[in-house]
């Protein structure tokens, strides 16, 4: 589906670089193998941190000189940190990619972890963390993983724990950025409107002298088999609505059952896009909207599925309306699942959903970002051979796939489910756990 080459450098970096002419336009990314999964209690969010000061300058490129060297070219550039990565890119006119490939190769050795700046930091992302606490919605998917994950890492939020934000040193953020930014934990994306070999040629000359770094520490946390329904109900004062979160743990992007679950998700709330972050879905016609929403129980509802490098959690979330007990969504939400496990999904539908599946596929060959996205993060949590084949895999996803994948993981002691209560007086959440 996206043809493209391929090599790894002598020093670890993993090149992969399609070419395409639609546009004078190319997007260089460079995607680090660190996150959230890669942190310890007490250090959490410091992969997002060490994310936002790669922005503040290099010897080279002194704080400020690079975003206005980006915008004199006519570009523009930003970063994001997830459970399993970090990924940097820069958009440019296809004749001006040369100056990303080398700002990206210079800011993996080079980048100024300034004491003063830290502390600056310190103070933007703890704002930040509580911007996003003022979310219901994020303050309960947030508590539902770290109930659903007992051991794995994946239990910690993306931005950190506030505590550790607060405690969290100008060498433990330089540390984290010496022991998994290097060539040896890095994949560059190259996309756009230039000759491949040149590319290749560019982002060796680039980065090929760059020592490839040790091994980062491995993540040895296996998540232990969930054995019983795990439960937590926050209570906050203010505001009308409640939330329903329900999470079920589901195998790795490397595994085989990815596309079958794929297309369940299809079935619940409409096939999405299959790139990190990717938008789609929520059709009308999907089985959660019909029975939710139409079913006048919840203003809005949803699945979704991120592919993971390790093994992860399939979502389940609705927007109860207002007089609705969320007892009622839920009852409803279980109904659909039972649903799938006990009954094949009729062909008209399944179709529907693979014939969304394959628009998706599709629309990833406009523009030269959604391909990056797509080659890069399928590369960071499994390889990027696994983003070739997944069309065709979820061309062949049968009815009783996905009754056997919703037979096998949407199982009651498996699930961890969240529920948000608004309460006209302050008091603390209440956790519940049966397993």
């Amino acid at each position: 589906m996206l043809d493209h080459y391929a090599t790894t450098l002598p020093n670890g970096l993993q090149v992969l670089i399609q070419e395409s002419h639609t546009t004078p336009v190319a997007t260089f990314w460079l995607w680090y193998r660190v996150g959230s999964r890669n942190e310890t209690p007490g250090t959490t969010g410091v992969s997002h941190w060490v994310e936002h000061l790669l922005f503040k300058g290099t010897q080279s490129y002194p704080s400020g000189t690079m975003m206005r060297l980006i915008d004199r070219l006519g570009g523009r550039w930003n970063a994001f940190t997830w459970k399993d990565y970090t990924a940097y890119f820069e958009v440019l006119p296809a004749d001006r990619i040369e100056t990303a490939v080398r700002l990206e190769a210079d800011r993996m050795q080079h980048a100024i972890f300034d004491a003063d700046v830290v502390a600056s930091e310190r103070t933007v992302i703890i704002s930040e963390r509580e911007g996003a606490e003022n979310f219901p919605s994020y303050i309960l998917r947030e508590e539902v993983d770290a109930l659903a994950f007992k051991a794995h890492p994946y239990r910690q939020p993306v931005i950190g724990w506030k505590e550790d934000l607060r405690a969290i040193t100008r060498d433990d953020l330089y540390r984290h950025y010496r022991t998994y930014y290097h060539p040896g934990n890095a994949i560059a994306v190259a996309v756009g409107a230039f000759d491949t070999t040149a590319m290749a040629a560019l982002i060796e000359t680039a980065f090929g002298e760059i020592p490839p770094g040790p091994p980062p520490p491995p993540v040895r946390a296996v998540e232990p088999e969930q054995s019983g329904e795990r439960r937590v109900v926050l209570r906050r004062p203010g505001g009308a609505t409640a939330y329903l979160h329900m999470a079920y743990h589901v195998p790795a992007a490397s595994h085989p059952d990815l596309a079958p679950l794929l297309v369940l998700d299809g079935v619940l709330s409409g096939f999405k896009g299959i790139a990190a972050f990717d938008g789609g879905g929520g059709g009308r016609s999907s089985r959660l909207y019909r029975a939710l929403v139409d079913g006048g129980l919840a203003t809005e509802a949803s699945s979704a599925l991120t592919p993971s490098a390790d093994p992860t959690v399939f979502r389940i979330m609705a927007t109860v309306r207002s007089g609705v007990e969320v007892a009622a969504v839920e009852a409803a939400v279980h109904g659909e699942v039972a649903r799938l496990q006990e009954e094949p999904v009729p062909s008209s539908e399944l179709d529907k959903v693979k014939r969304q599946a394959l628009a998706q596929f599709v629309y990833l060959r406009d523009g030269v970002s959604r391909r990056a996205v797509a080659l890069g993060s399928f590369a960071a949590v499994d390889r990027p051979q696994t983003l070739a084949a997944l069309a065709d895999a979820v061309g062949r996803v049968t009815a009783d796939d996905v009754a056997r994948v919703a037979g096998t993981y949407l199982l009651e002691t498996r699930r961890t489910v969240g529920s948000y209560l608004p309460d006209g007086a302050p008091r603390r959440a209440r956790v519940e756990q049966a397993a």
